[in-house]
């Protein structure tokens, strides 16, 4: 695993990540998969395992202790990362859910499908263009 960076700009990304899953589970229902694990690995630099091991100790008691349990065994959880997510998530959610609750219901879906849609552009063009490559050079 590497090694951790407790620096201002880490902490202020962490409780960035937080507010922001937060604020989008409040107003759309997503945060973990759908906004820390992506958050993690670009802003972080965390591979896909640190950061769904990261993402799921942020959730571990209400939904994922015995998943958790797996990839801390494999040392692919940053515990204090979790934590610090953890308490800015709780800030955002209210808020983003005090949004939520403004709007029409076909205005939220309409930006949850966006989100979706701009997620899903994102990791499939990446992980596409490394897998070509994978598959050119093995020819």
């Amino acid at each position: 695993m590497r090694k951790m960076e407790w620096s201002y700009h880490t902490i202020l990304i962490l409780v960035m990540i937080g507010v922001l899953a937060g604020i989008l589970s409040g107003f759309v229902g997503v945060g973990g998969g759908m906004v820390i694990v992506p958050a993690l690995m670009y802003f972080l630099a965390l591979n896909q395992f640190q950061a769904q091991g990261t993402s799921l100790a942020v959730l571990m008691l209400p939904v994922g202790f015995l998943g958790v349990m797996n990839y801390y065994k494999t040392g692919n959880v940053h515990i204090s990362y979790a934590l610090v997510i953890g308490a800015a998530f709780v800030f955002g959610s209210y808020f983003g859910s005090k949004l939520a609750l403004r709007l029409p219901e076909y205005k939220v879906k309409f930006f949850f499908g966006l989100l979706m849609l701009y997620i899903a552009v994102q990791m499939t063009w990446k992980s596409g263009f490394k897998w070509w490559a994978e598959q050119a050079s093995q020819s």
